[in-house]
This record gives C-alpha cells, sequence and structure tokens, in this order.
C-alpha cells in the first residue's frame, strides 16, 4: 500500500532564542524542504511553513511562520513533517520511494514468505530495513544492501531478503537436530 505522505524530516528542538528550528531532514538536498514549504504531519493535516533554511550541523535550522519563541520551537521536538506524494516526481521504472517498501513481503530467494516489511529506519550507519516475522516473534533488522536485499519488486508487492546467521528461526521453519531436547531418564 502507497502511503499519500512522504516523510521528509523530523523537528530536533530549537536553535537560539528567536524560534528558529532544527530539522533533521530525510532528503537527498536537505534544502530541499524549503522549497516543499508546507509540511503537514502523517494524517495530511498542517504542520509548519518553512521561511528559510540553511544547513547546519545534522539537518538545517529553518525559520517558520508562527513560530516566534524557543519555547514554541521546543515544543515542537519530535514533530514528524511530510509531504504529500503528489509533489514528487512518479519513481522511474526501476525506481522507488523507501515509503514504497513497507508493507511489502520479505521472501527468501528460493520463494519462502517469511515476514512483511514493518519499516525503514536510518540510525545513521545507513537504511535498516525493519521485518516483521510471519510466524510471530519480535521484528528484526536487515541492513538495506544489494547483499542482503538483492531484489525490490514493488510491483510484485515483495522484496528478496538473504536472512543474516544471527537471526533466530522458529521452529516451524526450520529445524536444527542439534538443538533438540535432550530425553529425559526417570
Amino acid at each position: 500500500m502507497t502511503s499519500q505522505y512522504l516523510l521528509v524530516a523530523r523537528v530536533s528542538g530549537a536553535h537560539g532564542v528567536r524560534g528558529d528550528v532544527r530539522l533533521s531532514t530525510f532528503t537527498q538536498d536537505p534544502l530541499a524542504i524549503v522549497d516543499y514549504r508546507d509540511l503537514v504531519r502523517a494524517d495530511g493535516s498542517a504542520a509548519l511553513t518553512v521561511l528559510s533554511a540553511r544547513i547546519a550541523k545534522g539537518g538545517i535550522i529553518a525559520r517558520c511562520k508562527g513560530i516566534e519563541t524557543k519555547e514554541q520551537a521546543d515544543g515542537l521536538r519530535g514533530l514528524t513533517l511530510h509531504i504529500p506524494r503528489s509533489a514528487l516526481p512518479e519513481p522511474e521504472e526501476d525506481e522507488f520511494y523507501l515509503a514504497d517498501l513497507i508493507g511489502l513481503s520479505a521472501v527468501t530467494p528460493e520463494g519462502q514468505k517469511i515476514g512483511r516489511i514493518k519499516s525503514v529506519q536510518d540510525f545513521g550507519a545507513g537504511d535498516i530495513l525493519e521485518v516483521d516475522p510471519a510466524e510471530g516473534g519480535p521484528t528484526w533488522y536487515l541492513p538495506f544492501t544489494r547483499e542482503a536485499v538483492p531484489d525490490v519488486q514493488i510491483s510484485a508487492g515483495r522484496v528478496v531478503v538473504v536472512r543474516p546467521d544471527e537471526v533466530e528461526w522458529t521452529p516451524e521453519t526450520e529445524t536444527d537436530p542439534d538443538d533438540a531436547p535432550e530425553p529425559r531418564e526417570d
């Protein structure tokens, strides 16, 4: 399912005492936020109108309509900022937006469904897919690299993933005879 709104930034807090807002951006060009101007919340309701911005360590510093004090800017901390998907060009045939991955089936190279993509995260070292296992249990993370995700098939609704050895699997998915419990002697 394609989201109507795409995440482009998150408010990190205030910068200075005049109401400037520090933004962590998720766009290729951080200053593209100025071009988008009217940013919305995930539900499409109005969030911030960016009047100007400049590059700063870890993101940008933005001047926003109606934000005049440090307290107002600090009150926005954590607010996620989105734009309508229609504000961006449609991706080329072999391209996609990271948001398009959410909800797709995660399958092995052999075609076995092992879960679905719950989210795409970036903790600073690159994009990571959060996979919700088909058999239940805790979610696990997979680096979004060519080695771990050799094929993305948006139109088919799936991504081919190579599971890392560190991820534990439920007995329904895979069994190892060496892991079987020892018989009891009573």
